[in-house]
C-alpha cells in the first residue's frame, strides 16, 4: 500500500516532539553520558533540556519533562554492572 500524502501535496515530516526526541538521543550517544556518574548526568540533562527548550519553543513543559524522563531512563542500565575493585 502506498502512503497517503496530505491534500496540499506536501509529505508531513516528523513532529517537533519527534525531532527533539531524536536530537536528545543523538546527544546522549555522542556526549558519552551513558558512562557518566549520576551527578554528572543530572548536570548534563539540566543543560541539555534548557537547550532543547530554547531550540524547540513549541514544546510544552509536559513534553519537555517527558523527554527528560525518556532520556534518563535510557541512561539507566537494565542490569547493574559491578564496580571494579580498583575503582
Amino acid at each position: 500500500m502506498a502512503k497517503k500524502t496530505p491534500a496540499n501535496g506536501k509529505a508531513a515530516g516528523p513532529s517537533v516532539l519527534d525531532q527533539a526526541r531524536d536530537e536528545l538521543f543523538s546527544h546522549i550517544l555522542r556526549c558519552g553520558v551513558l558512562e557518566a556518574a549520576p551527578e554528572h548526568q543530572k548536570d548534563w540533562f539540566d543543560d541539555t533540556m534548557d537547550y532543547l527548550a530554547e531550540r524547540y519553543e513549541d514544546l510544552t513543559d509536559e513534553e519537555l519533562d517527558g523527554l527528560r524522563r525518556l532520556g534518563e531512563q535510557y541512561c539507566r542500565p537494565v542490569i547493574q554492572r559491578p564496580v571494579p575493585a580498583s575503582a
